[in-house]
């Protein structure tokens, strides 16, 4: 039995067959010209993630609160006058920032003249502001903390506006590690090395604690397989623009990156480590085991089989290019018959790929997301059996953090979940 077809089989769930998967391809009529890349939407993140939203008027303590919220951190790491109600300066907003981002100590390193350079960028009079300020906004500057299209707003005292502020928050996220995670975009010439280094330094996925409650559910046959996944490299993508696409082999990742090229769609691309674990029949031979794909052997002569895999997220420019991506993988990366032609490399029969947002053609099923520190566990399952699934967790570990929820698959993969081989 090869690695692709098994592990395909751990991604299925309660009650699935294990007949089905395979191997790979499809398009639309996008052109050959990539659009450009989309412009930062920091406010739409802060309110999908953080609950954070900006009304006109903006006070410091307000804001202050918005950056300790975000960044998790003390508001008095931002500012001592952390109850303040006057009303927020730009100036202010980006000092605050440059503090939350944790760019403080490159600030007060620079000299006068060298404040006096990076402020003369924004046309900034420095002798109008306190020498720690002047620093701080010098160091924003230079940093890029603050983008030049804000530069107009930072003399006179203006105020803080809503756009401004998300954009420093979510810049502050940025420098920090906590905003979205991508290795560059589609476009990028220099993206398919990235994406093969980040293969080449990733390996299979431990997480002993979560692993011994999920293996136990496989032994017991609640589920059949399940994904271990590392918190730490999620994209973060915006959930109405992306989506996310697994397999097992490199050079399919590779080839599906200048497929969406040539397609002409471009999107962020972020590489997500993933272990597929799912049970081996014994009647299936000895497994051969490699460094990427180990097996052990339970009470009833059966294997768990650990396979390392990947999953890339995609965040896409606009809603119109992430819908055709279906009809893309469907027409150069959907197999439908023995020996295609035409399709790109490793293409399987039943593509995975899904959305955290409703699009046509596509099916609902359940992710029964079990969380334990940095790591995750993603035992997939019908609709209909999750609430059977997660009682069975729940049996198994009642102290297990279990949070299910829906979400979209393509419709090959879904037809897999029902014993449909195509």
């Amino acid at each position: 039995m090869s690695t692709t077809l098994a592990s395909a089989i751990l991604l299925s769930s309660l009650g699935i067959g294990t007949s089905a998967f395979a191997q790979t391809t499809v398009a639309p009529t996008a052109a050959a010209t990539v659009a450009p890349a989309a412009v930062e939407n920091y406010a739409a993140y802060l309110k999908e993630n953080y609950d954070i939203q900006f009304s006109a008027s903006i006070t410091k303590a307000s804001y202050i609160d918005a950056l300790a919220k975000a960044l998790k951190i003390e508001k008095t790491a931002i500012s001592s006058d952390t109850k303040a109600n006057s009303a927020l300066t730009a100036a202010d907003a980006v000092s605050l920032a440059v503090r939350a981002a944790g760019l403080k100590e490159l600030a007060y390193s620079y000299p006068q003249e060298k404040v006096a350079k990076a402020l003369a960028k924004a046309n900034v009079n420095g002798q109008a502001l306190a020498p720690t300020a002047a620093q701080e906004l010098a160091a924003a500057i230079d940093t890029n903390l603050v983008p030049a299209s804000y530069y107009g707003l930072l003399t006179d005292k203006k105020p803080a506006t809503a756009d401004l502020a998300s954009t420093l928050i979510g810049k502050a996220l940025s420098f920090t590690g906590a905003y979205k995670h991508y290795l560059g975009y589609v476009s990028d010439s220099d993206i398919y090395g990235k994406v093969y280094q980040a293969w080449t330094a990733s390996s299979l996925i431990d997480a002993p604690e979560l692993r011994k409650v999920v293996d136990e559910a496989v032994k017991q046959s609640l589920v059949t397989g399940y994904n271990l996944k590392d918190n730490r490299f999620n994209a973060n993508f915006d959930p109405a623009l992306s989506l996310t696409y697994g397999h097992s082999d490199i050079t399919h990742a590779i080839q599906l990156i200048g497929l969406l090229k040539s397609e002409g769609l471009d999107a962020k691309v972020q590489f997500e480590p993933k272990t597929s674990a799912f049970l081996y029949l014994k009647e299936w031979g000895e497994p051969v085991q490699t460094p990427d794909y180990k097996v052990v052997q339970i009470e009833n002569g059966n294997y768990i089989a650990y396979s390392k895999e990947y999953d890339l997220s995609f965040e896409f420019n606009n809603t119109a290019d992430k819908e055709a991506f279906d009809a893309v993988i469907n027409k150069f990366a959907k197999k439908n018959e023995e020996n295609p032609k035409g399709l790109i490399y490793a293409s399987w029969w039943q593509p995975l790929y899904f959305s955290k947002t409703e699009l046509k053609g596509y099916q609902t099923i359940t992710n029964n997301l079990i969380s334990k520190g940095q790591y995750t566990a993603h035992p997939f399952s019908l609709n209909e059996k999750s609430a059977d699934v997660v009682a069975g967790f729940k049996k198994l570990d009642p102290s297990i953090v279990i949070t299910p929820y829906q979400f979209w698959v393509d419709q090959p993969f879904f037809n897999y979940l029902h014993g449909e081989s195509k």
